[in-house]
């Protein structure tokens, strides 16, 4: 187990990077993020030997709390709400480790089984109160989702209209 400094360290570092990112995209020297997590670039290397390795351990995290949030949820209509928001810079992540050379889809594997099987409870029970029509399967919601999520990206003035055309389509 690694020491206390050590895993503060490593949490630092990923809470900087993932700000870092998001505000400046993923171009941004391991330097530059080590010096605002307060260490030093060798620091950041024995916990990330790459800056690849970094930006996984970011879209994880945040792939982490979207399955969290779904988990704790009120409703699917909320959850897509908040995924739909977050969504640009998760996006951005999973771009650039695809432009990187790494498969965003084969290094969440098990983080997107969780999240598949939070949205499935969320999705069962807003059929079940007779909120969200009983014919959408799992697959239809992260469908949608990742449709809305490009949509907003298109045409960010428009997210609330996209969002309630999408919400119209759940309802029976």
């Amino acid at each position: 187990m690694p020491r206390a400094d050590a895993q503060r360290n490593r949490a630092r570092l990923l809470e900087v990077a993932e700000e870092v990112f998001a505000e400046r995209g993923a171009t941004v020297a391991t330097e530059e993020i080590a010096r605002a997590a307060g260490v030093g670039i060798g620091t950041l290397f024995r916990h990330f030997p790459t800056k690849e390795a970094l930006l996984q351990e970011v879209y994880l995290a945040r792939l982490r709390r979207l399955t969290d949030d779904a988990a704790t949820a009120p409703t699917l209509a909320d959850w897509i709400r908040r995924a739909v928001e977050q969504s640009r810079v998760k996006n951005a992540f999973a771009d650039a480790l695809t432009e990187a050379g790494v498969d965003p889809r084969g290094v969440a594997a098990d983080v997107h089984r969780d999240l598949l099987a939070a949205i499935g409870t969320l999705l069962r029970r807003d059929q079940s109160t007779g909120a969200v029509r009983p014919d959408l399967r799992v697959p239809d919601i992260v469908g949608l989702l990742a449709g809305a999520s490009r949509a907003v990206e298109v045409a960010p003035d428009s997210q609330s209209r996209i969002l309630e055309v999408l919400f119209a389509g759940l309802k029976p």
